[in-house]
């Protein structure tokens, strides 16, 4: 007597990175693509496949935090269909990305030039938001998630999750802020202030300053979530671009807090990320299933026009955000043919 296999619990992971967001959205685009071939391979007369319908669980930081609000948000009046496309997800940053790191001439004369306030006004940047997810609750997104921030009063991490807002009234928040506070990246925005529909308070900034690579939170919810290890979970995790940004020994030592404030942030991001990547690649190895756990992380430095910067939305650097995302969307076209493969059942 044969059993059938049992099916995974699909898991889609997006780093944090502001503006290179670009990049995972991009390879985002050509995954749905490949999930729509697929579906007429099979024989559907009607493939309008989107991502959200291929995965039980979505984790995003920063950046991500905003592709995973944008990917799980459900039309107005069919809630099991997807408002946007990945492309039109993506277009929030190719198309917008300009207004919503516009750095106006009085905001830089109050914050001196981003010395003494935030870089930038976050009006426009929640305006986006407010036009995307309008009064779309978190409770209302089509799959559970883990979306991160960091609570600066309460000093802890907060995760905002859609299966917890379907439960607790506390928990359930507008996704226009959800967005809002997984991207109040320090010096860049201002911290978020938010209400939730019971109306508490938080007062929130950036998950990336903590996770920024959510993998490992989605790892650890799914286990709590759906009772499995890791064997039964595949995970997709996409990076925004490793910069491998050298800084100086001569120039460092005589840093002082101005001078570390930056290079601080880049380091702790990105170090954080990689030793998500390290942890998770060990559990799979160790379970014998090394193939369910999928990192795609493209190295910046194979586009030389790509600034590493999160908030360079000079034309080029967004040509070459979404050349290096395409090209690594091809480069890994058998790893994305064989998520494919876990992922349309």
């Amino acid at each position: 007597m044969t059993t059938n296999k049992p099916k995974l619990i699909r898991i889609l992971s997006i780093d944090g990175g502001g503006i290179r967001g670009i990049i995972p959205g991009q390879i985002l685009v050509k995954l749905e693509q490949k999930l729509n071939e697929a579906e007429e391979k099979k024989g559907n007369k009607n493939p309008e496949a989107r991502i959200a319908d291929y995965f039980d669980l979505v984790a995003g930081s920063s950046t991500g935090g905003i592709l995973t609000c944008a990917l799980l948000c459900p039309q107005s009046g069919h809630a099991l269909k997807s408002k946007f496309t990945a492309q039109q997800v993506v277009d929030l940053y190719l198309k917008y990305g300009k207004q919503i790191f516009k750095r106006r001439f009085k905001q830089k004369i109050r914050s001196l030039f981003g010395w003494t306030d935030e870089k930038f006004s976050a009006a426009s940047l929640y305006n986006k938001l407010e036009e995307y997810f309008g009064e779309t609750m978190l409770s209302e997104l089509r799959k559970p998630c883990v979306i991160t921030s960091y609570d600066i009063e309460r000093r802890h991490g907060h995760f905002f999750a859609q299966h917890d807002a379907k439960k607790m009234p506390d928990y359930n928040f507008k996704v226009k802020d959800v967005a809002r506070s997984t991207s109040a990246a320090p010096t860049y925005f201002e911290c978020a202030s938010i209400k939730s529909a019971e109306d508490v308070t938080c007062y929130l900034i950036d998950g990336g300053v903590f996770v920024n690579n959510p993998a490992l939170c989605a790892y650890a919810e799914a286990r709590q979530l759906f009772k499995i290890g890791a064997k039964d979970m595949l995970i997709l995790s996409l990076g925004t671009g490793s910069a491998d940004k050298s800084f100086l020994y001569k120039k460092a030592r005589n840093w002082g807090k101005i001078g570390w404030l930056r290079p601080l942030i880049d380091i702790m991001m990105s170090g954080a990320a990689e030793v998500v990547n390290f942890q998770l690649k060990q559990i799979y190895e160790t379970v014998k299933a090394k193939g369910q756990y999928v990192r795609i992380n493209p190295n910046l430095k194979d586009n030389a026009n790509i600034k590493p910067e999160m908030d360079d939305v000079s034309d080029e650097n967004i040509t070459a955000l979404k050349e290096l995302g395409t090209i690594t969307a091809e480069q890994c076209n058998k790893e994305l043919d064989k998520v494919v493969s876990m992922l349309v059942r």
